[in-house]
């Protein structure tokens, strides 16, 4: 399970991004896609235009570090967004990393009725 500090913020690049880019690559589309600074110890994360791809960029405190998954079938269902990139929590890229589609995800928990 991926576990982020409440402080990390996790920032999806929805344009298809081509998964041959390296640090160097990914770096400058945290800059010119997302407008964040890529060393800010946040998570970027990128997917291919088939979206059978994931890769993830991040600040590891004395250099950059990518993560990368290939799925062997299906595809990451990015969130739904009207902008080039879009942030989401800690724990929708924990479900996005494991194939939960985060267009319309159900919380199953009991949850105290509100007082009108």
């Amino acid at each position: 399970m991926l576990t982020l500090s409440p402080m990390v913020k996790v920032f999806v690049c929805i344009e298809p991004t081509d998964m041959r880019k390296g640090f160097d690559g990914l770096s400058a589309l945290a800059v010119e896609v997302v407008k964040q600074n890529p060393l800010s110890g946040h998570y970027f994360v990128f997917r291919n235009r088939i979206g059978d791809k994931l890769k993830m960029l991040y600040w590891g405190g004395d250099g950059l570090c990518i993560w990368a998954k290939r799925l062997e079938r299906g595809t990451f269902e990015l969130p739904k967004a009207d902008a080039s990139s879009v942030e989401i929590t800690g724990t929708q890229l924990s479900m996005l990393i494991d194939g939960v589609a985060l267009s319309a995800p159900r919380r199953r928990r009991f949850k105290l009725p509100q007082a009108a």
